[in-house]
């Protein structure tokens, strides 16, 4: 449900009318640049170029990186997840999980062997968010990624929580080869694609960069303040 403002139009005019101003238009028109140079980055790159782009960010943000196909997705998560040093791991409930083979991991062959696993579940409420933070590893996937800085974008929802990419000590994130997008500007068009279309949008829409990172005035960097101090990308040939 939409929430509303109450009075708005009348507390606008009030501040242009003190302000001398006539009164607010019903729309604004979006200004036309003569000078787009944030569409020159990366122009025309097809796909095979965005991936080695994203790739050599990767060494920069300290992130390790994997490309592989559906038919060996299982065994690349599985490994990642063996050298992060395995469970307790907890993932979103995320339907493309199922469209690229990792539900069967993830229900059987984990618990088989014996490997803690946590699917989000809404109806379960704080527990989700209890076990996320005693998780070694968190398990989502990006619905756009940035290639120029390295970047993945995560949309929330009531079955994909936000925690889950950033309790973990160490979060591995799975990456459609269709979601790669030179940069933020691509990102931002996308989005506003969806909402001029009326599409449901995240509550909450997060932006990472690989592990967490801070750094002090004299840039001494220290990796996993305030998030996973690992961090992989595992890119699925999707095209």
């Amino acid at each position: 449900m939409k929430g509303t403002i109450q009075n708005r139009d009348k507390f606008l005019s009030k501040i242009t009318g003190r302000l001398g101003r006539e009164k607010m238009p019903a729309e604004t028109e979006r200004p036309k640049w003569s000078v787009n140079p944030q569409d020159a980055v990366l122009k025309g790159a097809d796909s095979d170029e965005l991936l080695e782009v994203l790739k050599a960010q990767c060494k920069n943000i300290h992130t390790d990186i994997v490309v592989t196909d559906k038919s060996e997705l299982v065994n690349a998560v599985k490994k990642i997840v063996s050298d992060y040093g395995g469970g307790p791991i907890v993932s979103w409930k995320d339907s493309r999980f199922d469209k690229y083979g990792l539900s069967p991991l993830f229900k059987q062959l984990w618990p088989e062997d014996n490997v803690e696993f946590h699917e989000w579940d809404s109806s379960r409420g704080e527990e989700n968010i209890k076990f996320a933070e005693q998780a070694n590893v968190g398990i989502t996937i990006s619905d756009i990624t940035l290639a120029e800085s390295g970047t993945v974008v995560l949309f929330s929802s009531k079955d994909k929580g936000r925690t889950v990419s950033f309790l973990p000590a160490k979060s591995v994130i799975i990456i459609p080869k269709s979601s790669l997008v030179p940069r933020m500007t691509q990102a931002a068009r996308i989005i506003r694609e969806k909402v001029k279309k009326g599409d449901h949008i995240a509550s909450c829409i997060n932006f990472i960069t690989g592990p967490s990172n801070s750094a002090d005035i004299e840039m001494n960097l220290v990796v996993g303040v305030h998030g996973p101090f690992k961090a992989a990308y595992i890119v699925v040939e999707d095209l």
